[in-house]
């Protein structure tokens, strides 16, 4: 699989992946379901992550799980919207704590491209989902392949930071050096987790940019 519309620090990265039996079947198995019925995001947004913020750039890790699964939602980014959409819960609860970190005023738009362009690489496991419906392309192979994204950063990179939020994205915590990144961990930023408590108040993007400071990194601006 040559033809694959990714930034080219990621495709060289990645390029063992596309030759893959398994990465073959995800393709097809991706272009069934985007010819069957409605799946997020846009085709041409699938790999918005990688080409946004290329390999070399890389500052900070945001691991969700899957896409958003409601119209006008999904833009290849994770916990990001499309300017003008209202902010899903876990967006607003993000936006909560960084005000309360960094006494920066919640945005007018929930659209994270603007971290992505700094260096943060806002990544999903699984990179498609179809509409209405959760983690509906979870088996499809999506993991497998950002699996080895993380890897080839693990490997490649280091002194970066890495935010795991949620038992999901604390499961890949094992894939990362401890000893040469920063990793931060917590609950997930849902309503459902961050009430009961362990999301507010962890001061998690101060943290960040003190870390990305003390290793010569401009600082994000969250």
């Amino acid at each position: 699989m040559t033809n694959v519309q990714i930034e080219p620090s990621w495709k060289e990265r990645l390029q063992e992946e596309f030759g893959k039996l398994y990465f073959q079947q995800l393709v097809d198995s991706v272009h069934k379901e985007y010819a069957g019925g409605v799946c997020y995001p846009p085709g041409g947004l699938i790999f918005n992550a990688f080409n946004q913020t290329p390999f070399g750039e890389v500052k900070v890790v945001i691991l969700g799980q899957d896409p958003y699964h409601e119209p006008g939602q999904a833009h290849g980014l994770s916990f990001s919207v499309q300017d003008g959409v209202p902010f899903p819960p876990s967006l607003q609860n993000i936006f909560k704590e960084i005000q309360d970190d960094l006494g920066t005023p919640i945005p007018p738009s929930g659209n994270l491209t603007r971290w992505a362009r700094q260096g943060v690489l806002l990544l999903n496991a699984t990179l498609t989902v179809r509409a209405h419906v959760a983690n509906s392309h979870a088996t499809l192979g999506w993991q497998q392949f950002t699996d080895a994204a993380i890897h080839a950063l693990a490997a490649g990179r280091e002194g970066i930071v890495y935010m795991l939020w949620g038992g999901f994205a604390r499961g890949k915590a094992w894939m990362i050096d401890k000893t040469r990144n920063l990793v931060l961990e917590s609950v997930h930023p849902s309503p459902l987790s961050a009430n009961r408590g362990g999301w507010f108040g962890q001061h998690q993007f101060s943290r960040c940019n003190a870390y990305l400071q003390e290793h010569g990194k401009e600082p994000i601006i969250w």
